[in-house]
């Protein structure tokens, strides 16, 4: 009786308030689930947190003094990847972030490559574009990564203190003149001999990750590890 009542109550919700799967638009999806069984198994898995010296590690060789470095899931354009940060960054879906944040999340606590991580950092957006979107969306994938691995979030210890143009059509070197002392350190104790994990959607340059660590490694004892949902092929 429990069971048909539930059945019916769900059908009812459905009915009004209908969920459907964000790559195919499907309505056959568990109640939290943002994809359908189909959609979420053709996601492009990396297996990137689980490898040392994995692409997204060596981004970063010669460039910071990093700890790991990795990301879950592959990064092209048209992607059901793209189109769920798209529906993050600029359809005000929240939802869409802390989804990829768990996945990201599980991955993290199940690769026991991060395990000394003391806090997360979400990368800082500039204040201005933080207002117009409404939120952070790396602290939205935080908040996700920490529903399913414990780690505390640091949120104002580190801030934007420059607006900066877009990063998405400009090569490396235009990325990283471009990123030139955007980030400081507010919170210097609460980094103090701490593993600090950077977080961001999308790494393709690493050079916002990059101008981000840079301060924070000035930080007595502080190290460095990073995490996105995507990397760009």
């Amino acid at each position: 009786m429990l069971r048909t009542l539930t059945t019916a109550l769900h059908d009812f919700s459905h009915l009004f308030f209908p969920h459907n799967c964000l790559g195919c638009s499907n309505d056959i999806l568990q109640n939290d689930a943002l994809l359908c069984v189909k959609c979420f198994e053709q996601l492009p898995e990396t297996g990137f947190i689980q490898q040392p010296g994995n692409p997204v590690e060596k981004i970063f060789y010669g460039r910071i003094q990093m700890e790991h470095a990795g990301s879950v899931f592959y990064f092209t354009k048209g992607s059901l990847i793209q189109r769920m940060l798209i529906e993050l960054k600029y359809r005000h879906s929240k939802e869409a972030g802390l989804y990829l944040g768990k996945l990201l999340g599980m991955e993290l606590a199940a690769s026991g490559r991060f395990d000394a991580v003391d806090a997360i950092i979400p990368l800082p957006l500039n204040p201005k574009k933080e207002k117009k979107r409404g939120y952070n969306q790396a602290m939205i994938i935080a908040e996700g990564i920490n529903k399913e691995w414990k780690k505390p979030i640091l949120k104002n210890a580190v801030v934007r203190k420059l607006f900066t143009d877009t990063q998405t059509k400009k090569g490396r070197v235009e990325r990283l003149q471009n990123m030139e002392d955007v980030f400081i350190v507010k919170d210097a104790p609460a980094l103090e001999n701490k593993h600090l994990l950077l977080v961001d959607d999308v790494v393709t340059t690493g050079a916002s990750l990059e101008a981000c660590a840079a301060p924070i490694l000035k930080i007595p004892g502080t190290k460095i590890s990073i995490a996105t949902v995507a990397y760009t092929i």
